[in-house]
């Protein structure tokens, strides 16, 4: 049976709960927010499934990619709602036009990362955008399984390590599954995010408590329903400027004309700083054997950060997308009419870090985690471990200084 010792081995991925013949593992969640497989061993009876279809216990060979590509779509309206280039939203449109469906990471109603699936078109937005939080899996492999088994195509989005936890779970190839992951930095403890959201939710009610004064009483509010709506990428001011962006409802007025923005560059605000700062990222992910394409997936999508260097006339504030076509059935979506494109080398994108790095363990993690249960300001114990101290600061100077 499955029994996690050593928590780097563990993506979470959920494929050992989706398996299991008796459903007796159950995902929980540890002190850090990160949900990992727990065997109630009196139902459990041996059939090892759940270590056959770990995607970490059984890594795949690497599947390069055939072909790499810059892409935006045509459609600016598309662009402008999407992360980058807009590459995902016509993947998944074709699909469900085919008569198939798409599966996803969405918010729920209290702002958790799920795993969710549609077959409308109007339903695709919700799995649109970067979510800066790692999703709960929940049941979809064993969905995704039951559609392709119907003879329905299915495209299913996800980190590497979902992916290598669903071809892992299936345990066999299907002609109608199309599978798209991307460049992944690594995913945040899904209980630092709560804590963060409650906190500017709640600062949210209190600024709005002093603007109306005492005699209108507010607090009543649960701050959590006031969020309307939440972008990690938001492009306001360009896709490389991204803005991490919170919009509130205003408390005294039913009309969303009067919603409410909090927004902040991701080089600001402090929750973006400690993901990029790698402070409270999966154990998993700092030894992540994902990289390097070793998920299987039929496409990669990542930014084209480095656009303007390798192509500059392809530059586009609003955002480029980088394309790795791994299987060529998956290079008929990438069509002329929907997309503009442009074929680069595979060299070209090494520049993308996320390709072929490990982060690193922040070396304030266990700190950080240590004081997490005992806070009452989230925002501040973040803050803490990235902002540099003065001392860090010096040598970062000196070293400035000696360069010139």
């Amino acid at each position: 049976m499955i029994d996690i010792i050593d928590k780097t081995l563990c993506c979470g991925c959920w494929a050992c709960s989706n398996v299991c013949p008796k459903s007796c593992i159950d995902m929980r969640e540890d002190q850090e927010g990160f949900l990992y497989p727990e065997v109630r061993k009196d139902d459990c009876v041996d059939c090892h499934l759940c270590e056959k279809v770990c995607p970490v216990l059984n890594t795949k060979e690497k599947r390069m990619p055939k072909k790499t590509f810059a892409a935006k779509n045509k459609d600016k309206k598309v662009v402008e709602k999407s992360s980058s280039g807009g590459v995902f939203f016509h993947f998944a449109k074709q699909v469900i036009l085919e008569g198939g469906v798409v599966f996803g990471a969405r918010f729920d109603k209290d702002w958790n990362v799920v795993h969710d699936y549609t077959d409308k078109v109007d339903g695709i937005s919700k799995f649109m955008t970067s979510k800066y939080v790692q999703s709960q899996i929940g049941n979809t492999y064993s969905l995704v399984k039951d559609f392709l088994k119907s003879g329905r195509k299915v495209l299913f989005t996800g980190t590497p390590c979902q992916i290598g936890g669903l071809h892992n779970f299936l345990r066999k190839q299907y002609p109608n599954l199309l599978t798209m992951d991307f460049l992944c930095h690594g995913v945040p403890s899904p209980k630092v995010w709560k804590m963060y959201l409650h906190q500017e939710a709640n600062e949210y009610i209190d600024s709005a408590q002093r603007a109306v004064g005492r005699n209108t009483v507010l607090h009543s509010l649960q701050p959590m329903s006031l969020i309307e709506d939440i972008n990690f990428r938001e492009k306001s001011e360009g896709w490389q400027k991204f803005r991490f962006v919170l919009r509130f409802a205003e408390p005294l007025c039913e009309s969303k004309q009067n919603s409410v923005l909090s927004s902040s560059s991701h080089s600001d605000n402090v929750y973006m700083k400690g993901f990029l700062n790698d402070l409270y990222l999966r154990p998993s992910c700092y030894k992540c054997k994902f990289k390097r394409f070793q998920s299987q997936s039929d496409i990669t999508i990542a930014d084209y950060w480095a656009i303007a260097r390798v192509r500059k006339e392809f530059y586009d504030r609003n955002g480029v997308s980088m394309v790795f076509i791994n299987d060529e059935h998956a290079l008929a979506y990438l069509t002329p009419t929907v997309f503009d494109t442009v074929e680069t080398s595979f060299e070209d994108t090494l520049s993308n870090k996320g390709l072929h790095e490990l982060v690193e363990v922040n070396k304030y993690r266990a700190h950080f985690f240590a004081k997490l249960d005992n806070t009452n300001d989230i925002k501040a114990l973040i803050a803490k471990y990235v902002e540099p101290s003065i001392i860090e600061k010096m040598i970062k100077k000196i070293k400035w200084l000696v360069k010139r």
